[in-house]
């Protein structure tokens, strides 16, 4: 079965676009970008292009690749102390030379509309969760939702480490009572884990790492990593093989829409909380 979150995320996109038209006030979603990587600035551009669907104004300041990280803390600095600015996201990945996590960490949390500060991500830990969740574990958790895939009792396996996916993943599953397994590339017998598991989260970035005689029937598989083998992508699990017995999320696609709606959603409830609407 196909879990489809193009679906789901224009039922967000449609509900959301309702209720930003009916009033005359409009959200602003604000986007620092450094330097021209193709892939962030393809994601910027659905970004915009999805907020301006559901009437939000969307404005992007982008800096030039050699920009010095002083420049950049200085900018997020400046948007932290204007009254008129009420969140705003730094685009990742950042250059190399810039110290993302020190980045991520100057934002005011309480602009903070990816939810990737240390202090919101601590929310999570405390399991004090709110209308915002950092946008790929949220979409994560709609899609089961809306599949009425429970957690409960569940064995949950997550592969990779990265501080966007897996923490905020491992600690939103544990808070609903899924036992949590995390794993990565490295993790010996690593079908020992995916075959007890319920469902599987795979962000690794590997090629055809999940095949299906690594999962069990009817579990679900979501699969959030690709890479690229002679110019074709391949995503981290075995399509082909997975699709007949399983619940996954479908190839060729991926998974923007869902996070962008995340975050297009995330924009409107702060919006919606500053000015305390009623639906």
């Amino acid at each position: 079965m196909i879990l489809d979150w193009k679906k789901i995320a224009e039922k967000i996109y449609t509900e959301i676009r309702k209720k930003i038209a009916e009033n005359e006030k409009k959200p602003w979603l604000w986007v620092i970008l450094v330097w021209d990587n193709p892939a962030s600035i393809s994601y910027i551009n659905q970004k915009r292009k999805f907020a301006e669907l559901v009437w939000m104004n969307f404005y992007l300041k982008h800096f030039e690749e050699n920009t010095s990280e002083d420049i950049l803390m200085e900018e997020i600095e400046s948007l932290n102390n204007r009254d008129d600015i009420d969140w705003f996201i730094v685009q990742l990945p950042l250059p190399k030379y810039i110290h993302e996590q020190r980045v991520i960490d100057t934002i005011d949390p309480k602009k903070d509309v990816d939810w990737f500060t240390k202090e919101n991500i601590w929310k999570l830990f405390l399991s004090e969760e709110n209308w915002l969740i950092s946008c790929t574990p949220k979409w994560i958790k709609k899609l089961l939702d809306e599949y009425d895939i429970g957690l409960k009792w569940k064995n949950v396996t997550i592969i990779w480490k990265s501080n966007i996916v897996w923490k905020p993943l491992s600690l939103l599953f544990i808070n609903h009572a899924a036992t949590v397994t995390v794993c990565d590339i490295f993790t010996k017998n690593l079908d020992e884990h995916t075959l007890k598991s319920d469902i599987v989260v795979s962000a690794a970035w590997v090629a055809n790492l999940i095949n299906e005689n690594m999962i069990k029937p009817w579990t679900v598989v979501i699969d959030v990593g690709f890479n690229f083998v002679d110019w074709k992508v391949m995503w981290d699990c075995d399509f082909i093989g997975l699709e007949k017995d399983n619940y996954i999320t479908p190839v060729p696609g991926w998974v923007w829409p869902m996070t962008v709606a995340m975050l297009i959603e995330n924009t409107y409830l702060a919006f919606l909380n500053k000015n305390e609407w009623t639906n």
